[in-house]
């Protein structure tokens, strides 16, 4: 596997690295003038909501100061909705260790804990939001084949394949797919490369959906392209979170992209009143031309997926490149996630691609199966999914997160394999992009380590790439992290592999990440301060909110 930053590969501490003085001369022009970009962007967006969620709460202060003779019956009151609020905790379908990280809490400040849970607890989305997209996933179901034959050919040739394929088809409305070309793309810098390739080749539609994007390099690159498509008449649509897009670009972008010529869509604008919708976000890398060409993974549309700005030394991501039938899910997750934000009800057939690439996956073999992931009906698809192969494989599963933050289960199901013999590793960054958080991550590596999991620190910066393979017959590229917020609240898509050519490309792009990674050893935990292995224990607790 060739990397485009090869001296990442034969030094492993980049401090010390012939790299070093090119990653100081990228620093310095990175965010063209930071403390301007602040200004313009943090500021204006950030100061008014602030404000007024600090004038929401003088309000409630101004009440119970006005009203204190009655402030035993808003004591009382309060811990009404605490008790109410753990009783429904305790008895929803929620993860047990999500569960304590909110009971311990609202035990421990009863007069607000059981507030707090209702704004910002929940996991699942509230009902008004099941009602407007409830019958649209049902038109998704509608819309994509049952591809029953091919599932019974799995089934005859492999059955954990044809149980895994089933279970995402019913459970996230994705079939199988075999006439689709699978490209397993490395690195960011290789990504943004076929991105602009199969952008400029647009001919009815581009759909982009991103959890984060920022003006730079890459972006003003591809936005570039998307000004010239849309004037040549290419339908151009993209959709954006908010929480994502918070820091990187300026407030209303969206009305500024419609004025040229994009079609734009927000994902849960944040706002100056509490939402009950403010933990589920829009994840998903999800990048649609003509129905034909989709790409996902970890890369969202900002410099340092590319390297072009180091943010946390050198930045490791992945991506997948597919072509053919399969890409139809991956329109259709698009247009339902556009029809549920702009309230526009749109025939989905007349967006069927009109024809596809010549020879599409005839070489490749196998089947590739696009999959979305949603807090809609309390269904764990991406966790699912990452179980089903760790249960399934009896040689290896090679493992690559930024995070892990992982719950029971998945801790059971790396532990039992390990034992059982299966040769588990995990890569994990060496360079965090979220200190708390990589402090719970490595408050695992004692129980698996123990269990005989190989773990692994990526030491040239962060990697932030999501993949599984697993015996060289199954994988994973996505967007799903392994962390609560990615498996139970956000929005999510990823790829599940089948004995198709893209899972040499990974092994070998695993085998290469080993080569510029540290080794974790008993002798790493046993040498953690007290003190750090404490405050890593509790934050373990409280992990599911973090």
């Amino acid at each position: 596997m060739t990397w485009p930053n090869s001296c990442w590969r034969t030094r492993p501490s980049p401090a010390r690295n012939s790299c070093g003085s090119s990653r100081e001369r990228r620093r310095k022009p990175s965010r063209k003038g930071g403390a301007d970009v602040w200004k313009k962007i943090f500021i204006p967006r950030l100061a008014f909501a602030l404000l007024a969620i600090l004038l929401q709460l003088g309000l409630l202060v101004g009440m119970v100061l006005r009203f204190q003779e009655y402030f035993g019956f808003f004591y009382g009151g309060s811990l009404l909705v605490s008790a109410v609020a753990v009783v429904w905790i305790l008895n929803d379908r929620s993860n047990p260790a999500y569960k304590i990280a909110w009971i311990i809490p609202i035990l421990l400040f009863p007069v607000f804990g059981g507030i707090f849970y209702l704004l910002f607890g929940r996991p699942d989305l509230d009902n008004t939001t099941k009602r407007r997209m409830g019958p649209i996933m049902g038109k998704v179901a509608e819309s994509l084949p049952r591809e029953e034959e091919l599932l019974a050919a799995l089934k005859e040739e492999c059955p954990p394949a044809a149980h895994q394929a089933r279970y995402i088809r019913d459970y996230a409305h994705c079939p199988p797919c075999d006439r689709t070309e699978a490209e397993y793309l490395p690195t960011g810098e290789l990504k943004f490369a076929r991105l602009k390739e199969v952008l400029r080749k647009a001919e009815r539609y581009i759909f982009l959906e991103y959890f984060i994007i920022e003006e730079g390099v890459l972006w003003d690159s591809v936005l570039e392209i998307l000004l010239e498509k849309a004037g040549e008449g290419v339908d151009v649509r993209l959709i954006y979170d908010d929480a994502g897009c918070l820091f990187t670009l300026p407030e209303r972008y969206d009305r500024k992209l419609e004025a040229m010529g994009i079609r734009c869509c927000v994902f849960n604008p944040l706002g100056p009143v509490f939402s009950l919708k403010v933990n589920n976000r829009d994840h998903r890398k999800l990048v649609v031309v003509d129905g034909h060409t989709g790409f996902t993974g970890g890369i969202n549309l900002a410099d340092e997926y590319i390297n072009e700005y180091v943010k946390y030394g050198h930045w490791k991501d992945s991506a997948i490149l597919l072509r053919g039938a399969a890409v139809w899910s991956m329109s259709l997750m698009f247009l339902s996630m556009w029809e549920y934000l702009r309230r526009e009800e749109e025939d989905w057939e007349a967006f069927r691609p009109k024809s596809m690439p010549l020879g599409t996956g005839e070489a490749q073999g196998g089947c590739v199966q696009p999959f979305a992931d949603n807090p809609l009906d309390g269904e764990p698809v991406g966790e699912t999914v990452y179980l089903n192969i760790i249960n399934k494989a009896q040689r290896y599963v090679h493992i690559t997160s930024p995070y892990l933050i992982i719950d029971s289960a998945m801790a059971s199901a790396l532990c039992n394999a390990s034992k059982g013999g299966v040769d588990v590793r995990i890569v994990t960054p060496n360079h965090p992009d979220k200190k708390y958080v990589h402090a719970v991550t490595r408050s695992y590596y004692g129980m698996l380590l123990e269990s005989g999991v190989k773990i692994y620190e990526y030491t040239p910066g962060f990697i932030h790439s999501k993949t599984f393979v697993a015996d060289g017959l199954y994988g994973v590229v996505g967007t799903i992290n392994m962390d609560y917020r990615s498996l139970y609240l956000h929005f999510e898509c990823g790829v599940w592999i089948y004995r198709n050519r893209a899972l040499q490309a990974m092994e070998e792009d695993f085998r290469a990440l080993l080569e510029v990674s540290r080794p974790i050893g008993m002798e790493d935990v046993w040498g953690t301060p007290w003190y750090r292995t404490l405050g890593r224990f509790l934050l373990r607790v409280f992990a599911p909110l973090l």
